[in-house]
Parts: structure tokens; C-alpha cells; sequence
């Protein structure tokens, strides 16, 4: 292969890291939330298409068999692999606690509707009472939630692994095997400030994977991936100060901690009544109703970010055997 197909290949493959890294960037510019169920969709979709036009652009390049090349896609993958793992894991924690929520909630409301004055308009004590032991439950298990996932990400996640990789291009040469070290190089950043993204979302949050510094280019074709990534690694930071205090971990998806400020609104409300006496049932039972809407897009987006990944691996393990069956047939 020329070298001249060869980089118009790896340029296009830059092209696509920088158009999706945009398309990520602009989606925060409409009604979508940072850290929103549709913006974690979209990183999620842009992590396993990147991987997939990786595996399109090997087969292309005609990589010589039985040399390293493979070896290093195999180690990218796995971790690859790992990280998205514990992505599951947080989401599948999310999705339980959503069960456990939609219940309280739903008791809640119950006894707000059914244990008032009648006709007066006032909760009784007793009802109040009941209602703030029910939504308890979600409120511990969102604590504990928070506590085993510090400690699932301490178990399962070296940070070094998401770092964007700072080295110099003369560090090591991005030009072997036509080319796919270099592009190894740039998926490998833009993959891992995308699981950055996702692990924050679902199981802890990582402020020195996703505020760091710029990155530096890697190369002249690589120029507008570097920019594209640039921009949208200063538009995360400005986001995560407007979240503030994202140094004391925790998850950061936005319908979580919607739902969780809720609950805890709520809780408040219940225990002013029950000191004073006085509150509206309809209208706390409506913003239980409400909160119960909040839990319903959490688990709608935790399902969709689990069955996202779950194509990957597939993906995964289909494209490390379409290589390793590439190399044994050349």
C-alpha cells in the first residue's frame, strides 16, 4: 500500500475522532444536560463507533502478520474492556436503585393521598411521619450507593489507565506499521477521556481525568482531532464548575442527582410538618409524583448506557477474533 493511501486512510479516521468529539461538544449547546442520559448515550455510541472504524481501517491497511501491532490492539481492548465493565457495574447499581426508589416514592404518595384531614386540606402528623420513613429507604441506599461505588472504582480502576497520554510524538514512533500506532495514539485519547466521562457519570466521578490541561498535537493530520478534543475537555471543565465540588467524588449523572436533590427536598418538607403540624398532602404527593418521573429517566438511561455496552463487548470480541483469523490467514 502507498503511503499516499495510506495517510488519506488515517486522515479520514482523525476526521471521524474530531466530528464525533464535535457532535458531542454541540449536543451540550441544545437542551441537552451535561451528564444527561442522551449526552452519555452519545459518548457511549461515539466510544464503540470509533473502536468499530478502527477495525475497518485495519483491515485496510494491510498490517504485516505476526508482529506487534496486534499485540497493542489486543492491550487497548482489554482495557477498554475493564473500564466499560465497571461502567456496567455502576449503571446496573443505578438501575437498583431506581427500583428501590420508584417504590418508596410511589408509598409515599400513597399515604400523603390517603391519610389527610378531611375535609381539611392538612396532612396529619402521624401521615407525615410515615411518608419521611418511606422515602428513607432511598435516600440510605443512594449513601451506600455512593460509598460502594468509591470503593468499586478503588478495587477496579487504576486512574493512570484514563489519562490522556502527554507524551511527544518523538517519544515513540506514531508512523509504525503504516501508520496504526498514530491512530492507536489518538483513540486511545479520545476513548479514554470518553470512559472518564462515563465512570463519572455512573460510579464515581474523576475530576483529574476530565479538567486537566490541554493536549498536546500528535501530529500535522492529527491537527483537528487535537482541537476537537481540546474544546470539548474546556467545555467539561466549565460544566463541572458549575456542578462545584466535584473533588468529593460521587455520581454525577444528571438525572441522579435530580432525583436524589429531590428526595431530599421532600424530606425536608416532611420533617417541617411533622414539627409544625401544617402542609399540603396534594402537593407534596404531586412532587413525589414528579421525583418519580426524575427516577424513571434515570433507569431509562441506565438501561440504555447497559445495553450500549453490551454491544461493544461483542463487538470487542468479535474484532479481536476477526484480527487474530486476519493474521493467521496472511
Amino acid at each position: 500500500m502507498s503511503v499516499c493511501v495510506a495517510s488519506k486512510m488515517m486522515n479520514s479516521f482523525y476526521s471521524s475522532i474530531a466530528h464525533g468529539l464535535d457532535a458531542l461538544h454541540r449536543s451540550l449547546d441544545g437542551e441537552v444536560a451535561f451528564m444527561s442520559t442522551p449526552f452519555l448515550q452519545q459518548a457511549a455510541a461515539l466510544l464503540r463507533s470509533l473502536h468499530s472504524q478502527l477495525l475497518h481501517l485495519v483491515q485496510r491497511l494491510h498490517l504485516p502478520p505476526g508482529e506487534s501491532w496486534l499485540d497493542e490492539y489486543m492491550d487497548e481492548t482489554s482495557r477498554l474492556w475493564d473500564a466499560c465493565q465497571l461502567v456496567r457495574a455502576g449503571a446496573s447499581a443505578l438501575d437498583a436503585y431506581c427500583a428501590s426508589a420508584a417504590r418508596a416514592l410511589h408509598d409515599c404518595r400513597c399515604v400523603l393521598l390517603s391519610h389527610h384531614l378531611v375535609p381539611s386540606s392538612t396532612i396529619t402528623t402521624h401521615a407525615a411521619r410515615h411518608a419521611a420513613r418511606a422515602i428513607n429507604a432511598p435516600r440510605r441506599h443512594a449513601a451506600g450507593l455512593l460509598q460502594e461505588n468509591r470503593a468499586l472504582a478503588d478495587a477496579r480502576l487504576d486512574p493512570a489507565s484514563l489519562l490522556l497520554d502527554h507524551r511527544s510524538p518523538l517519544d515513540f514512533k506514531l508512523n509504525a506499521f503504516n501508520g496504526f500506532r498514530g491512530v492507536l495514539y489518538a483513540l486511545r485519547n479520545a476513548t479514554s477521556f470518553l470512559l472518564a466521562i462515563l465512570v463519572s457519570a455512573t460510579v464515581s466521578c474523576l475530576p483529574d481525568q476530565l479538567c486537566c490541561g490541554p493536549l498536546p498535537a500528535t501530529a500535522a493530520t492529527a491537527a483537528g482531532y487535537v482541537s476537537s478534543m481540546a474544546r470539548l475537555r474546556q467545555r467539561v471543565a466549565e460544566e463541572m464548575d458549575v456542578i462545584g465540588d466535584v473533588h468529593s467524588g460521587g455520581i454525577m449523572m444528571y438525572e441522579f442527582r435530580q432525583a436524589r436533590a429531590g428526595i431530599e427536598n421532600l424530606k425536608a418538607e416532611l420533617d417541617r410538618v411533622v414539627a409544625t403540624g401544617y402542609g399540603d398532602p396534594e402537593e407534596m404527593a404531586e412532587r413525589a409524583e414528579h421525583i418519580k418521573g426524575w427516577v424513571a429517566m434515570l433507569r431509562s438511561g441506565a438501561e440504555s448506557v447497559i445495553a450500549e455496552l453490551d454491544d461493544f463487548f461483542d463487538d470487542i470480541v468479535e474484532g479481536r477474533k476477526m484480527l487474530s483469523d486476519l493474521c493467521s490467514h496472511r
